[in-house]
């Protein structure tokens, strides 16, 4: 069940055509950088054509037709795809921040190089009701390992797939949309941040970008994200660092994700998934629903029952098994004193 749809205005109103994606709003900001630049001195273009992108976006007479004129020569864009290379030099496109040179073909938590490879893409019926037909990428590797993955024929061999090329994709993408689709769905998307803004680069259509992730990039990937995502599909897992450590291996999870959390909602619409997990309803739950409150409360929630033992959760006897009942009240229980608005079941 599900309440009334109270937000993700902006996002509804890409998939009707009615205002221009983020992203096609980047390419009509013209900057001027070269190469040979510092990452700084271009840390500090990109800087000043943020605001003017943030007064396009602001623009109440902003329409398709406003930003129909040739593109930039040298784009917002491209420049955050110059600075996403550079990242990946020394690698912090997550919050592991591994300083490996992927361009070198070394590799880091995540496993990858800076060869980007996707297991599928398809029209996807089975995401949340104003996400369908999505059109659905899903990529190898993660920045997580979670215990209880169900994706772990993905997320744990990242030299799987087929090898990410941004025109072919595009297309794909055009095709997609001809079909029906009413967003760009990036799964996983967070240690492949360059090729998909490259993949952007190239999509010819007005089409929502859908940033499905774990939140747990850099704030140097929240900067270049800004104006290319339209609309953070979130995990928010944990409510503390204990748990979030113990199974899915990651640090310092609540203040990176809250924070992410809080830039996403600045930036673009948000839509929050939290998978109610057996035995964490007074650890993660109730600390998450308090934290959205508190922060974000204007955002779509979905509380997902859905969990399923899988993978490793065989060496983890505490979450070796299904939610009860009496659990998922609790957690409709929490939800409902918490006083969100938008909540999706």
């Amino acid at each position: 069940m599900f309440m009334p749809e109270l937000f993700m205005e902006r996002y509804s109103e890409v998939t009707v055509n009615k205002v221009p994606a983020g992203n096609n709003i980047l390419r009509y900001v013209d900057v001027s950088f070269e190469k040979n630049l510092t990452e700084k001195e271009l840390w500090n273009i990109h800087d000043e054509g943020m605001q003017r992108y943030r007064e396009l976006e602001q623009d109440p007479f902003l329409t398709r037709s406003h930003i129909s004129h040739p593109e930039a020569g040298k784009s917002l864009l491209d420049l955050k795809i110059e600075l996403s290379e550079r990242i990946m030099q020394a690698c912090h496109l997550c919050q592991h921040r591994c300083m490996v040179d992927r361009h070198a073909g070394k590799k880091g938590f995540c496993g990858l190089t800076d060869v980007s490879k996707y297991a599928s893409e398809f029209l996807h019926m089975g995401e949340e009701l104003q996400l369908v037909p999505s059109h659905t990428i899903f990529f190898t590797g993660c920045v997580f390992s979670c215990v209880f993955c169900q994706n772990q024929d993905i997320s744990t061999h990242p030299e799987s797939g087929k090898i990410i090329r941004p025109k072919e994709i595009a297309s794909i993408v055009g095709h997609m949309h001809e079909k029906g689709s009413r967003n760009v769905n990036f799964v996983t998307p967070t240690p492949h941040l360059t090729n998909i803004l490259k993949v952007i680069r190239e999509i010819k259509v007005n089409i929502p970008i859908v940033w499905n992730s774990n939140m747990y990039h850099s704030p140097e990937s929240a900067a270049l994200l800004e104006g290319v995502v339209d609309l953070y599909l979130g995990d928010f897992k944990y409510g503390n660092d204990i748990c979030a450590d113990r199974y899915s291996r990651v640090r310092n999870y609540t203040h990176t994700v809250e924070n992410n959390f809080k830039l996403a909602n600045k930036q673009a619409d948000i839509l929050i998934r939290h998978l109610v997990m057996p035995g964490h309803l007074e650890c993660c739950t109730k600390p998450i629903m308090k934290w959205i409150a508190e922060n974000t409360p204007h955002v779509r929630l979905n509380l997902m029952f859905q969990y399923t033992p899988h993978h490793m959760v065989c060496r983890y006897p505490e979450i070796d098994r299904f939610l009860t009942q009496k659990e998922k009240r609790r957690a409709l229980q929490i939800v409902k004193e918490e006083g969100l608005e938008d909540i999706l079941i």
